[in-house]
């Protein structure tokens, strides 16, 4: 079975690039107001929450979250982060696959390729800020 797990993450990613990528209209309207679990290459690799208004938060299941937000540029859904290090936007084209969301990092197959492995109508998780001594 796992080794069917990265075939079917190929299949996705080949399945996607046969379509059109989603116009910002188009993922707007099918991410508003849900919770999307995302895995590359067969494993876990995030979880983002999106809002009204195109405002995000993302977590690499760590119980970290990062709030930004999200807008269309060359045809591609760019995110910023406000406690991004590297406050450049990282862009994405989706695609709507069989199974849910496909994304290619900056529109590249060759790139990172996330697909939605769940989706939930209640929020995420996320730890509070650290306090200490």
């Amino acid at each position: 079975m796992r080794r069917l797990i990265p075939i079917f993450a190929a299949l996705v990613a080949q399945a996607a690039t046969a379509q059109s990528p989603m116009s910002a209209e188009e993922f707007d309207a099918y991410s508003r107001g849900k919770t999307f679990y995302y895995g590359s290459g067969g494993q876990a690799y995030g979880v983002e929450q999106y809002y009204d208004g195109r405002r995000v938060t993302w977590s690499f299941l760590d119980g970290q979250c990062a709030d930004g937000e999200w807008y269309e540029q060359d045809g591609m859904i760019c995110f910023v982060y406000d406690a991004d290090p590297d406050p450049g936007p990282q862009c994405w084209t989706f695609f709507k696959g069989p199974s849910g969301l496909v994304a290619q990092f900056q529109g590249d197959p060759a790139q990172t390729t996330l697909y939605e492995v769940q989706s939930a109508e209640e929020p995420m998780r996320c730890l509070g800020p650290e306090v200490g001594v």
